[in-house]
Order: structure tokens, then sequence, then C-alpha cells
């Protein structure tokens, strides 16, 4: 049983990503905003930690692309937000800086620490709750990466479809301008030759 768990918290430690921290560097009085499409029922948890400045404000919201407001808060420095996806979206978090006008602003350095699907379950916590054993705790997890790696095909599978039905839309739509503009020069040309022909003819250069 010893050799199995070990296996199984092996397994979950290759397969499970390993999460770092993103760094930068805020200009004052500049906002920096960063973007990731996510599909529908999808736990988010952020983590964030400012370098403060004297003076000096930072603001974050989170929003999707019709500029609904999931998570926000002014004037931060070390804190957490969670929320969840009702549809498949592209969603944003932004960072504002904000420094008074006499003032001269400096430099503040953003950590950001995302994590989505099954990085941001806690399941210590399900565990204590379902009483659940650290087998069956392990066994639950690589359930729930499975079905979470399955839904990442299910998506990329789609997405290709959507391309491809794009591709051969845009195929069908070039052919048929290609056919349209054939026409148009035939036409064109067939125009030209009897209208250079009268003209000629009107010139007594052809009989």
């Amino acid at each position: 049983m010893k050799v199995k768990l070990d296996c199984l918290s092996l397994i979950l430690m290759l397969l499970v990503p390993l999460v770092t921290p993103i760094r930068w560097f805020m200009h004052p009085n500049t906002q920096k905003c960063l973007r990731e499409e996510l599909r529908q029922n999808v736990l988010v948890k952020g983590d964030y930690e400012i370098v403060s400045v004297e003076n000096q404000v930072m603001d974050y919201i989170v929003r999707d692309s019709k500029g609904h407001i999931l998570a926000n808060k002014q004037d931060i420095t070390k804190g957490k937000f969670t929320f969840s996806t009702e549809n498949y979206d592209m969603f944003e978090i932004c960072f504002t800086s904000r420094v008074p006008s006499y003032q001269r602003g400096v430099m503040q350095e953003v950590s950001l620490n995302i994590k989505t699907g099954i990085e941001a379950k806690t399941y210590e916590g399900l565990g204590e709750v379902a009483k659940l054993k650290p087998l069956e705790l392990d066994l639950k997890m690589l359930e729930d990466l499975s079905s979470s790696i399955v839904q990442d095909f299910s998506d990329m599978k789609h997405r290709a479809e959507e391309m491809r039905n794009t591709n051969e839309s845009t195929s069908r739509r070039v052919h048929w301008f290609s056919m349209f503009s054939i026409c148009c020069l035939f036409g064109l040309s067939v125009w030209q030759i009897l209208y250079l022909r009268r003209y000629f003819k009107a010139k007594k250069l052809i009989d």
C-alpha cells in the first residue's frame, strides 16, 4: 500500500504543472493587463504582492470581454482573489499605478501567481470534509486531473473544428470571388474587342 501511495504521489507531481509567480516592474501612472482564455466553470485563484512605495497607490481589476467586473480592489499591497468562470470567454486582470501629480513616482515590483482548474483546488480541506484517506485523496486528484486533460483535448478538438470550418468557408469565398473576377475580366475583354472593332470600322481602318 505504501508503494502504491508513493507511486500515485509521484505521478501527481509529474502531471500537475509547477506554477511560478509572474514578476514585473510597473512604471508610475501606467497600467498593465494580462489576458487568458478560459472555458466554462473554471475555478481561478490569484495571489498578488506589491512592493509598497510611499504615496503611490496600486489597484487591480478582473473582468471578462463584456466588461463584467469579477474582482477588484484599490490601494493594494498583498492579497488574494477568487472567482469562477460562467462562460467560455477572454478574461483579463489589470494593475494600475496611481501617483499624485506633485510627486515623482518610482517603479514598483509586482508579483502575481494565478492558478486555474485543478491547480486552484484545495484537496487538503476536501479530504478532511469528506473524510478521505490519503490514497483516496490521491485518486480523487488523479480523477480530476484526467477529467481536466480530457476536457482540454475536447476544447482543442473543438477549436480545430472551428478553424477547419473557417478555412473551408474562406476557401469557398476565395473560389467564388476568383470565378467572379475571371467572369468580369472576360466580359471586359469582350467589350473592349467589340469597342475597338467598331472604332476601327468607323475610322475605315478595317472592313
